[in-house]
This record gives structure tokens, C-alpha cells and sequence, in this order.
């Protein structure tokens, strides 16, 4: 079994920046994917950012430029560094990993952009 618990979401003006953080423990040996997904009320779980099993990083269109994915290998630890945050950016931002053929999914943050 892989945990996965994210942070730091919150309240925030538009324009304004948050950092999520997701700790990932138990098993976590042969993860090979990780990444970052957001839902908003009434639409579908959408990919955000991620790092996928043959290397390099997957960012959304809507996000390019804007937001940050990145890790910590030493605190098993992944961040989702989001700038210039506009109110289309609100949504519960969740975490996730890949094991094999299993998908793990962290409890969720809410991020919410609004002045």
C-alpha cells in the first residue's frame, strides 16, 4: 500500500501563488509515476502535472508556465508550485501514484481563487 497526504492548500486572491506538498509513505518501492489531478465542482478529475515512467514532466495547457511540479527524493515528498493563480485554478488538487497497475490517490486539498 502506498499513503499519500497533500497540503497547503487554501484561500487565495487571483494572481496570488500556493505551494501543495504530497508525503508519500508505505510501500513505495516501484511507484514509477506520479502526479498531480484536480476536480472541480460539476467537471471531471483533469490532469494537472506530472512525472511519467520514461522521465521528463507532463504539464495541462492551462497550467504551462504557471505551475511548478517538482520532488524531494530524501522526504519522499512531491510539490505542486502554482503562480499567477487565476479563479478557473479552483478545484481539490489531488495526488497521485502509480504502482504497477494500481493507481493511489491522496484524501485531496481544496484550493480556491477568488478575490
Amino acid at each position: 500500500q502506498v499513503q499519500l497526504v497533500e497540503s497547503g492548500g487554501g484561500l487565495v486572491q487571483p494572481g496570488g501563488s500556493l505551494r501543495l506538498s504530497c508525503a508519500a509513505s508505505g510501500n513505495i518501492f516501484g511507484v514509477n509515476a506520479m502526479g498531480w489531478y484536480r476536480q472541480a465542482p460539476g467537471k471531471q478529475r483533469e490532469l494537472v502535472a506530472r512525472f511519467p515512467p520514461y522521465g521528463g514532466t507532463i504539464y495541462a495547457d492551462s497550467v504551462k508556465s504557471r505551475f511548478t511540479i517538482s520532488r524531494d527524493y530524501a522526504k519522499n515528498t512531491m510539490y505542486l508550485q502554482m503562480n499567477s493563480l487565476k479563479p478557473d485554478d479552483t478545484a481539490v488538487y489531488y495526488c497521485n501514484a502509480e504502482k504497477g497497475d494500481r493507481n493511489y490517490w491522496g484524501q485531496g486539498t481544496q484550493v480556491t481563487v477568488s478575490s
